[in-house]
């Protein structure tokens, strides 16, 4: 074998041996787990579709109930694949306070409507914890990005109009959209849009077995508005 085809043979081995972790290993590297915080506006939609059940009052609806624009405080943990960088899953817990304005209730059924006494207002509390497949397009500096997946509620009532002991937890789902930019490699700031649903039950926690529970049903529909940062390892 001649010198020179010994030297292209060497290169090409070279190059061969430089490159293979390269292209068998790269796509790794794009592997990325992120935590994030952010800070909220909810705008959430009435209170619709209410029911209500009791022992002397089944089958009767109530009309919507307006919401007060709260707050929402939570952090989320986040993971785009390494061989599919443009899709990811994500999980995140999210506080907030929709309370129930003051008012007052039209409760409607078979015998015709009755108009409670005004309300002085529900406080609401809601814990959100999200679930979402994540799809982005994974620029170098800016990355928009959605996700849509299921969610868990836990909610409660509390205060002198409210009925004692009242709780839920549903099952529901979310929807987002948002726009991320990395300050550095590792740091990101994100804005992001996010509607929820679920279907709450309400039903009474209270001890008394003569207690008479009450209980009602209603679609809780929020839109929330985000700030965030998030830190990617």
């Amino acid at each position: 074998m001649s010198t020179r085809r010994m030297a292209r043979r060497f290169v090409k081995t070279s190059l061969l041996l430089f490159l293979a972790p390269i292209v068998l290993f790269t796509s790794q590297a794009y592997g990325e787990t992120y935590v994030a915080g952010q800070l909220g506006l909810v705008e959430p939609q009435d209170l619709s579709n209410g029911e209500v059940t009791q022992t002397q009052i089944n089958g009767l609806t109530i009309s919507d109930q307006p919401l007060q624009n709260t707050l929402s405080l939570g952090g989320k943990l986040g993971h785009y694949f390494a061989r599919a960088r443009w899709i990811g899953i994500e999980t995140g817990v999210f506080y907030s306070t929709p309370h129930i304005k003051e008012g007052s209730l039209v409760f409607s059924g078979p015998g015709g409507s009755l108009t409670s006494p005004i309300l002085a207002g529900v406080h609401q509390s809601m814990i959100t914890w999200d679930n979402s497949i994540m799809l982005r397009y994974p620029g170098f500096r800016l990355q928009p990005y959605i996700g849509i997946g299921p969610s868990v509620y836990f909610a409660s009532l509390n205060g002198p109009d409210a009925p004692p002991g009242q709780s839920a937890t549903a099952f529901g789902f979310n929807a987002e959209i948002g726009l991320r930019y990395y300050i550095t490699r590792s740091w990101a700031l994100f804005g992001e849009g996010k509607y929820n649903y679920a279907r709450i039950n309400y039903s009474s926690n209270d001890s008394d077995p003569n207690a008479d529970p009450f209980a009602f049903k209603a679609t809780y529909t929020p839109l929330t508005f985000s700030l965030g940062v998030s830190y990617h390892f």
